[in-house]
């Protein structure tokens, strides 16, 4: 927005537009005005306002067609009418068709001065969020241009090696040989199938990964998890315990499901004391599987708790305790909130964490 505001005031009556120009005489605003709802409209396109007053009751356009015509033209522009006491009812309509707010005849100066005020910091909020909403946009396309070509390449160029090396030794190779090969290639194989669900996350293309969605038990991707972990778990000696009652199936994609389980249980070995334990189970609960994680770990300060899910947020804790970029927990997010589901935490600082994972049951 502008470093002054500026307001177009619509409105027949003469003494309405002299007195709305008094009022604000020597105010931060730029000002212009409008005796009829055509020229209120031209003025609209070519001077581009921050803030319409527009009356309701004028002969040729009336006020409710300017708003349609201004939301139309810029849906950012904060309109708010004008209205004599017996059109009350009118305003109200108005601004169930977007008007921010309603300004009743007689009205005093500072009435008038207050309602610009909250009207133009409205502007500026609107101006604002979208501003912000595009750098998160560009943010997060740069992440993915990050992952597809610092990730993805690497890894496609190493597996196609794989290949060709196996092809080369097939014949010399011993079955141990021929099996570690094997699990290699899979590993592979599915870290490239996780950044492409990770690209698909990151960019917002919720229906394409939904695509992908098929009907699953939460114990799938929970084990692979685990499966995934084993040695982290191993070299720390930590014991993991995973129970799971009688739970009905989700609607999802496995795989990526996976890597939000990687991502937590990860999160809790890493942070978690040499022979301790994390403990995970699995329950339904109105009509949701709820799986939590919880670890007996240095827990996560009150501070810290607000921005665990932000991405590249590291907390003082876990710069401590571990390395890591702080992108797994806010890749886990997307992928949950991709599954209609949520993700939160609890945490006691020196007593642990526990995450806690909801996802839909899949409807019959």
């Amino acid at each position: 927005m502008a470093e002054k505001a500026k307001i177009l005031i619509i409105d027949d009556e003469e003494v309405v537009l002299d007195s709305c120009l008094q009022i604000l005489k020597g105010g931060q605003f730029e000002i212009q005005t409008a005796s009829n709802g055509s020229d209120g409209l031209q003025r609209v396109e070519a001077f581009q306002p921050d803030l319409v007053f527009v009356d309701l009751k004028m002969p040729g356009i009336s006020g409710f067609e300017v708003l349609e015509k201004v939301h139309a033209l810029d849906s950012t522009i904060v309109v708010v009418v004008i209205t004599g006491f017996a059109t009350v009812s009118s305003a109200v309509d108005a601004m169930k068709k977007g008007a921010y707010d309603f300004l009743p005849k007689p009205f005093t100066p500072d009435e008038f001065r207050l309602i610009t005020r909250r009207s133009v910091e409205r502007r500026r909020l609107m101006l604002e969020a979208i501003a912000l909403r595009r750098e998160k946009e560009l943010l997060r396309e740069q992440f993915a241009s990050i992952v597809s070509h610092e990730l993805k390449a690497p890894l496609s160029a190493v597996q196609q090696n794989l290949f060709a090396l196996e092809f080369e030794l097939e014949k010399t190779m011993s079955e141990d040989q021929k099996g570690k090969f094997e699990r290699i290639k899979t590993r592979i194989g599915d870290m490239l199938k996780l950044i492409n669900s990770w690209l698909r996350v990151i960019t917002v293309d919720i229906n394409k990964l939904k695509e992908g969605f098929k009907p699953l038990s939460i114990t799938e991707p929970i084990n692979a998890a685990i499966e995934n972990l084993a040695m982290l778990a191993e070299r720390k000696g930590i014991q993991i315990n995973f129970s799971a009652g009688d739970l009905s199936p989700v609607n999802g994609d496995s795989l990526s499901l996976s890597e939000v389980f990687v991502n937590i249980i990860g999160n809790s070995l890493k942070y978690s004391p040499d022979g301790s334990t994390v403990t995970i189970m699995a329950l339904e609960e109105e009509k949701r599987t709820k799986v939590s994680i919880r670890d007996e770990g240095i827990g996560i300060p009150p501070e810290d708790l607000p921005h665990i899910f932000d991405g590249f947020y590291r907390g003082k804790s876990g710069q401590e305790a571990a390395a890591g970029h702080g992108i797994g927990l806010a890749v886990a997010r997307q992928i949950v909130e991709a599954h209609e589901g949520t993700v939160a935490v609890e945490s006691t600082p020196g007593k642990g964490t526990t995450f806690i994972v909801n996802l839909p049951i899949l409807s019959v």
